[in-house]
């Protein structure tokens, strides 16, 4: 009788393996009735954990200072600024959608016609204490002339409120497309408001004044609420629910001696024929066990959704650095990965004549896809198919 060893991946703890097992028997049921399955519970033993109750989480800012950390009355406009990286217009759009249709005199000049023109010399000549946020100053107040929110903005607003929208949407603009850009560099708030300040000015302000502006609260408040703030407030909550994911994974790469040392203990246990079936980290175990030294009785290793091919073409995987190929002992390697699923990897590129590879498709979205491989009919048949 085949034993097939199923190692889970990262984050997952009891009793939820209990409930991952029996779906993982119920397909395998279904295609190799013969074999018999049994799990490696690596998290349980080796698996990630805070073990000092969470005492490196920062508390969150203004905690135990006094200031207001999250009520409508903080003067943190994190959440602001967040909203208008993702879309630099946004604000201007709020404005643009809350003005009504103005009747312009015969001869006067249209109230979009001077912030255009402003915008236009803006382009042309740059402004030296903007400099700090990044170099598409020209470029993003040359595109902000050209939008269409800029009438209806301009007619819904006074002079002195425009200037400041739109020197929030070309500051927005800048440093979006150096996060963009992927610049290690990013510019800090005070050189952001330094900016805003300066080109409110030069768009038509009075010298002094505040970049803080409430259109964009009100307009953004479901993502407010969702943003940063909201993360930070709720850090530990966070971290206590994504930290056995992402430990799991650092821990490994770091001291995986342990959880493969426990893989060999349990395949030495068993009757032969073995076959090692890994999802996600899981599998990144049971090749890195195999490649560290030949594990007798293993014919065959299954990984599924796992992103072993990925960690040794980056020189990340322990046992094996790029391009060193599979070792001999290594047995016959079936690879599926899911089309959508983002953290699933091709191993036989990498290692051709040594690995196979199997694209499925479970039709959902990642990183539901992720999870959905033990659901897909295809994913047991093809396993099933190959078990010795």
């Amino acid at each position: 009788m085949t034993t097939v060893v199923f190692t889970h991946g990262t984050g997952v703890r009891e009793p939820h393996l209990a409930a991952l097992l029996a779906q993982v028997a119920s397909g395998l049921a279904a295609t190799a009735p013969g074999a018999r399955l049994t799990a490696y519970d690596w998290g349980g033993e080796h698996g990630a954990r805070l073990a000092a109750d969470g005492a490196s989480i920062p508390a969150a800012p203004g905690a135990g200072t006094g200031r207001s950390t999250g009520g409508p009355e903080d003067p943190d406009e994190t959440e602001e600024w967040a909203r208008l990286y993702e879309d630099p217009c946004a604000e201007l759009a709020a404005a643009a959608a809350g003005g009504g249709p103005r009747v312009t005199p015969p001869g006067a000049a249209f109230p979009e016609e001077r912030p255009k023109t402003l915008l236009r010399e803006l382009a042309a000549h740059g402004e030296p204490r903007a400099g700090a946020i990044g170099p598409g100053l020209p470029e993003a107040a040359a595109g902000l002339a050209r939008s269409p929110l800029l009438k209806a903005a301009a007619e819904a607003l006074d002079q002195e409120t425009l200037a400041w929208v739109l020197a929030r949407a070309l500051t927005a603009t800048v440093i979006a497309s150096e996060l963009a850009a992927d610049n290690p560099v990013q510019s800090g708030g005070d050189a952001r408001d330094t900016a805003v300040a300066a080109l409110a000015e030069r768009l038509g302000a009075a010298p002094a004044g505040t970049s803080r502006g409430p259109l964009l609260r009100m307009a953004g408040k479901p993502l407010v609420r969702l943003g940063s703030r909201y993360a930070l407030r709720r850090r530990r909550a966070l971290t206590d629910a994504a930290h056995p994911a992402a430990g799991d994974i650092l821990k490994y790469l770091a001291r995986g001696e342990d959880m493969r040392q426990g893989l060999r203990d349990l395949v030495a246990a068993l009757e032969p024929p073995v076959v090692l079936l890994g999802h996600s980290l899981g599998g990144v175990i049971s090749l890195d066990t195999l490649i560290s030294g030949p594990l007798p009785g293993v014919e065959l290793l299954v990984t599924v959704g796992s992103q072993g091919p990925f960690l040794y073409e980056t020189g990340a995987l322990p046992s094996l650095a790029h391009p060193d190929p599979l070792p001999a002992h290594v047995p016959p390697w079936l690879n599926l990965y899911d089309r959508r699923d983002l953290l699933g990897y091709a191993a036989e590129p990498l290692f051709p004549g040594r690995a196979h590879d199997i694209a499925t498709d479970s039709r959902q979205p990642f990183p539901v896809a992720h999870s959905a491989y033990w659901t897909d009919p295809a994913v047991h048949r093809a396993i099933g198919e190959r078990l010795p």
